[in-house]
């Protein structure tokens, strides 16, 4: 509560606007309910156009109430006091009174951009900004900033210490939450960029590039919904962990037709949360990988026939391996695998009548063969052997036993043991998800099946009604694939995707805009030239649009002092911006034997459980993530505030606290160990310990020789 009765005043005086403004809100819900239920009872209208009336008012309806439903909490945020005299109430949905006349503007508003724009220096009209906190319909309490004193009437009231550095102060809690009350200039400025083109979203750690990302989907949705709503918004993030974590920022800002999916789901169908060790991940994600899927793709599967003999009157017809290795060229230069599938059989009829020589064959004509031989079940089981329909997962499980024949020397012997190793389980990875994604463009579609009681041998219907039906296959075939393409595609921790990943996303955004958030300094990916090349092949020579974000509001300066230094002695070229608050807690470093590490990580852990009201993290390297998982098994059943992650989970989210387990073995588990340490570093905002048996970092944090 405030502490002056002037201060409650303005409380009170907010609380009845807000009051209204909840009313209205209300009233918008209950007409949406009814026309839900109107639309239900139209469910006895029998004719198309009944029904079709019907689902469309039912649906419309329904994302409206939606919408309606996840404004409700913090609805009201801000007041603009305006030099005309003009006050503006700004919230996270527009809203109008019983004369359409407007109580609230959306935040997306190009009536609302001022109030994020204004400053000291460039008022733009606006005398004070007030931001108001609220706990559902409740206003409980107030910030302002005044920034037009000389035009202020001598009244106006201002309070508190800046709505900023009020809200960097809160505790977080297992979900990002919108900022849309506190953006920041440079913030709004990339969130309202031009739609069009690759908008580029950089700046160090802390920055909120993700946050500023998801409000700029919520902006392009409002500004240009058919196009958007209509193609299609996917937003991509590191990790289920991640995709968790951001997952409720979109639907408080009135968005719930947003596609959100990590790396592991992109593909229809797939769902992977692991990753491969990292000298499999890496030969997965070169680009090399796309010549060695390309060999897969075209290649006989294991086992299938090579020769072939058929004896017709006095004829005796042979394809052997050369030449069904050439008809096999034939069909692969015309189309995808699956989608040759349909003319198979009139290629290889057609290389066998090509040998008919004997009188009796010839009386019988082109048309008479034709006929026997595609009821005659050798060939029908010797065209199902040799080019059966077959899915890009099929293809991906026989990777291990053929590497070294599709491979053909791509790949170093270290490279080619760890990829065996990672498909031993036959589970894909995360970074498999874009190997069975090629494999799916390269091949096409499986045809679909045919009805059942169809007696005509699989495959070879009348060549009469396969051509009619040919072209349709490939037609549903090619739509069931380009489908896939979206309007607007968001990438986060974009510096980290591999070529692979990239392609697999240029797919998706062949004609879509795009919104890319990364740091490279951040980047677990090896190879950035590499992924640099593979992004700009995606984007397709788009235009971008890059903004820079340069102050850090999660780390405390005390914080992210450490983790600079390792940045600018590990990273060259790091982007590091500026920390602005202080909180006089030190991070604390503990040197402990080998023995008792697990112990003390578990003794930190839950002391700043009892020191943070928000949440902890533990990370460590991934090894010893199962172990340390167990250690605190106890402490996880009883506080859900606490996780425990290896260090390229944590990409993207951010902590009260966290306890960083055998730092130099997090540094040592890969080549981009030491970008991966930085991310680590960069996940606290109040208190950070690292525990360890060494301190081989610190000496690079002090200035030591570089690694």
């Amino acid at each position: 509560m405030t502490s002056t009765p002037a201060e409650r005043r303005e409380i009170e005086t907010e609380q009845a606007y807000v009051d209204t403004v909840y009313e209205r809100l209300d009233a918008s819900a209950d007409v949406a309910r009814s026309l839900v239920a109107e639309g239900f009872a139209r469910g006895h209208i029998g004719h198309e156009g009944g029904l079709v009336e019907r689902d469309a008012m039912v649906f419309q309806a329904t994302r409206r109430l939606t919408a309606l439903n996840a404004a409700h909490d913090g609805l009201v945020f801000g007041r603009l006091n305006l030099t005309t005299g003009e006050s503006r109430y700004i919230g996270r949905i527009g809203v109008r009174d019983a004369e359409r006349e407007i109580l609230l503007i959306d935040w997306r508003a190009p009536a609302a951009a001022v109030f994020y724009q204004a400053t000291a220096q460039d008022p733009s009209g606006v005398v004070r900004r007030r931001v108001l906190r609220c706990s559902g319909a409740q206003v409980v309490g107030i910030e302002d900033d005044l920034l037009d004193a000389d035009s202020a009437p001598d009244d106006m009231v201002v309070v508190g210490e800046g709505a900023l550095l009020a809200s960097l102060s809160r505790a977080r809690d297992s979900t990002m939450h919108s900022v849309v009350a506190t953006i920041q200039k440079e913030q709004d400025e990339a969130i309202r960029a031009p739609s069009r083109g690759a908008t580029i979203i950089g700046g160090g750690p802390g920055t909120g590039k993700t946050v500023v990302a998801l409000h700029r989907a919520a902006f392009l949705l409002y500004t240009d919904r058919r196009r958007f709503e209509s193609g299609g918004v996917l937003v991509v993030g590191p990790s289920s962990v991640f995709m968790n974590y951001i997952e409720r920022v979109l639907p408080s800002l009135g968005e719930t037709s947003v596609t959100l999916r990590s790396l592991g789901q992109v593909v229809d169908g797939i769902t992977s949360a692991h990753h491969d060790e990292p000298v499999a991940a890496a030969a997965k994600g070169s680009a090399r990988m796309v010549r060695v899927l390309a060999r897969a793709a075209a290649a006989p599967l294991a086992g299938a026939p090579t020769e072939f003999r058929y004896f017709y009157k006095d004829d005796v017809l042979r394809l052997d391996a050369a030449r069904l290795d050439g008809l096999r060229r034939h069909l692969l230069h015309q189309s995808s695998r699956n989608r040759a599938h349909p003319r198979v059989p009139a290629v290889l009829v057609d290389a066998l009548w090509q040998q008919v020589a004997g009188e009796r064959a010839l009386e019988k004509g082109r048309e008479g063969f034709t006929d026997a031989i595609v009821d005659d079940p050798r060939f029908v089981d010797f065209v199902e052997a040799w080019w059966p329909a077959v899915d890009a997962v099929e293809i991906w499980r026989s990777l291990p036993d053929r590497l070294a024949e599709f491979a053909q020397g791509e790949f170093p012997r270290e490279q080619m043991d760890a990829l065996r190793a990672s498909w031993a389980g036959g589970v894909p990875s995360i970074e498999d998800v874009p190997l069975i994604d090629e494999l799916r463009y390269l091949i096409g579609e499986v045809p679909p099946e045919h009805d059942e009681d169809d007696d005509t041998p699989k495959q070879l219907m009348s060549f009469e009604r396969r051509e009619r039906e040919d072209a349709g296959d490939r037609l549903r075939s090619t739509r069931s694939i380009d489908d896939d393409g979206f309007a607007h595609v968001l990438v986060d921790e974009a510096q980290d995707l591999s070529p692979m990943q990239w392609r697999m996303l240029g797919r998706r955004g062949r004609h879509a805009s795009w919104t890319i958030v990364g740091d490279p300094a951040q980047s677990s990916w090896p190879w950035p030239e590499e992924a640099a090349a593979a992004r700009a092949a995606a984007l397709d020579g788009k235009p971008e649009h890059v903004f820079r974000l340069s102050t850090n509001y999660r780390n405390s300066a005390e914080i992210y002092d450490v983790a600079a230094q390792v940045a600018r002695h590990a990273i060259p070229g790091a982007d590091l911006a500026a920390a602005v608050r202080r909180t006089g807690e030190e991070p604390e470093h503990l040197v402990v034997a080998p023995g008792q590490l697990v112990g003390v990580a578990r003794e930190r852990a839950e002391k700043l459980l009892g020191r943070v009201d928000g949440t902890v993290a533990v990370v460590a390297p991934r090894a010893r993530v199962a172990e340390l998982t167990a250690e605190l098994s106890e402490t996880l059943r009883h506080h859900e505030r606490l996780r425990v992650l290896d260090g390229l989970d944590t990409k993207g989210l951010e902590f009260d606290a966290v306890v960083v387990v055998d730092p130099d073995a997090i540094v040592a588990e890969s080549e981009a160990g030491w970008r991966t340490f930085y991310v680590v570093l960069t996940r606290a905002t109040q208190l950070l310990s690292t525990v360890g048996p060494t301190e081989r970092w610190r000496e690079v944090s002090r200035g030591g020789p570089r690694p």
